[in-house]
């Protein structure tokens, strides 16, 4: 596949801004002229919302659609909206919005993210698709390849991280290693780190932006509303244009990709060769333990016992998630492990147990 980028290189970080929801023409009005200062090459409105739970703002509907229509006009920027369904991309595409993206709660279900591209079909448009809400690359890469499929060519990914059940510090865990897959596997495909939902808060804004930028994301994507303690969709995650650019965007650093230093790429080269060494040594450990683990099978199996102790899983992750966090490491990675680690043992356990 080969995509054409929407968002524009340029010496600044490319941004798409704007509120959670379009709540009214002024509200969008006043967020739009307080974002113009930050160049943002995208304005973002949610008009459906798909909340969680039921009783919730879920938007003003078609109605705010003649909103970003006259104010796509009146300020000449795109303006990008979420499309859930057929109907929301006809009504779009009617107002002149050709700026769209598909959320989480949608990317996860190919039947629904078919239909969008079915609606899409011939029309040219600007795409950007959400990483599903579990952490499900396939689903992520299919809906990129179902609108591709329909002739569209201007697609993005945004990566607004994913849902994790316990403790967090984010509203949605940004398990890295998912969007670095993509760009792995689509390479031509922009990427965009959508701040906002993973940080959840204005606490982690900058952290999350500074982590985006230093993996090459193309842009960034940040909820900013002209008064967040009025709004009526996710308060907490967001900020002023003001807020925004003295405590976030003034802040970031751009790096370079590479160096041509000699005595720099000689230290990053005897670094990487230590990180090498240790890799080998994790996966030697890991195949001893997955030893071990058959020898456990064995042990169960002529004791007529059952592979899964509740009491033990719980001990193992209370005990690793402390000694985890004594060494500084973050309970999402420490909990991810274990995890990968209790599936990996018990699929060598179950082998030992079943054989004849």
């Amino acid at each position: 596949m080969e995509f054409k980028p929407i968002l524009n290189a340029t010496d600044q970080v490319p941004l798409i801004l704007g509120p959670c929801s379009a709540e009214s023409y002024e509200q969008m009005e006043q967020t739009i002229q307080s974002c113009l200062a930050l160049n943002p090459q995208i304005i973002r409105a949610g008009v459906w919302k798909p909340r969680t739970r039921p009783g919730q703002f879920q938007g003003m509907g078609e109605i705010a659609l003649e909103w970003l229509a006259d104010l796509q006009k009146k300020f000449n920027i795109p303006i990008a909206t979420e499309v859930a369904n057929p109907q929301h991309v006809e009504a779009c595409l009617k107002q002149g919005l050709h700026t769209l993206w598909i959320g989480a709660r949608t990317t996860v279900n190919p039947f629904y993210v078919q239909e969008i591209a079915d609606a899409l079909r011939g029309e040219k448009v600007s795409i950007m698709v959400k990483n599903p809400m579990n952490p499900d690359l396939a689903l992520w890469i299919g809906c990129i390849e179902r609108l591709y499929k329909v002739g569209i060519e201007h697609i993005a990914a945004i990566h607004r991280g994913f849902s994790f059940y316990g403790n967090s510090v984010y509203r949605n865990v940004p398990r890295w290693q998912i969007p670095i897959e993509l760009r792995r596997r689509l390479p031509g495909l922009q990427l965009v780190g959508d701040i906002s939902h993973i940080s959840g808060s204005v606490a982690h804004l900058r952290e999350i932006a500074q982590i985006a930028l230093d993996l090459n994301y193309d842009g960034l994507m940040a909820e900013i509303h002209c008064d967040p303690n009025t709004a009526k969709s996710d308060a907490d995650q967001q900020v002023t244009a003001e807020y925004f650019q003295a405590n976030v965007f003034s802040k970031l650093i751009k790096r370079r990709v590479d160096s041509n230093s000699i005595i720099f790429n000689d230290k990053l080269n005897q670094l990487r060769n230590d990180i090498d060494q240790i890799d080998h040594q994790l996966i030697e450990l890991l195949s001893l333990r997955m030893k071990i683990a058959e020898q456990l099978g064995l042990e169960k199996k002529e004791n007529y016992i059952s592979i899964f102790q509740p009491h033990r899983w719980d001990e193992i992750v209370e005990r690793l998630s402390k000694y985890g966090k004594e060494n500084n490491l973050s309970q999402e990675f420490i909990f991810s492990l274990i995890e990968a680690i209790h599936i990996e043992s018990i699929q060598h356990q179950s082998k030992m147990m079943n054989l004849d």
